[in-house]
């Protein structure tokens, strides 16, 4: 019975968590203002068990490559890993949700939005 209703607890917990990243929108920094480079970026998605860090390479105004140095999530979320290959072919984070893995997705977008970020 308690078992159930840990089930039930974390699945509700879920739930109300679920929306926070609909409305995540990760815009691209301007490039052009990096030195070439590994910049770090994280992210974690409050009120979940999703966070992202990684390093973006950056070499003449462009992202050469991303690696991914901690991805929290479920196992279904390690699909959203998919979405940096078209961050380096479009060099853009206006980039569709890897299906079922759509906060993973999000997440991974904004920490190289944060990585990026010029202070």
């Amino acid at each position: 019975m308690k078992r159930v209703i840990l089930i039930i607890f974390v699945g509700l917990l879920i739930i109300g968590c679920s929306t926070e990243y609909k409305s995540i929108v990760a815009q691209m920094p301007d490039l052009t203002k990096l030195n070439d480079g590994i910049y770090r970026g994280i992210y974690d998605l409050s009120g979940t068990p999703v966070k992202v860090t990684l390093d973006v390479n950056i070499q003449n105004n462009r992202i050469l490559n991303i690696e991914i140095v901690e991805h929290n999530c479920s196992p279904i979320g390690k699909k959203a890993e998919n979405i940096i290959k078209n961050v380096i072919e479009k060099q853009s984070l206006e980039i569709d949700a890897v299906s079922g893995a759509t906060a993973s997705s999000k997440t991974i977008l904004k920490a190289i939005e944060n990585a990026l970020k010029i202070n």
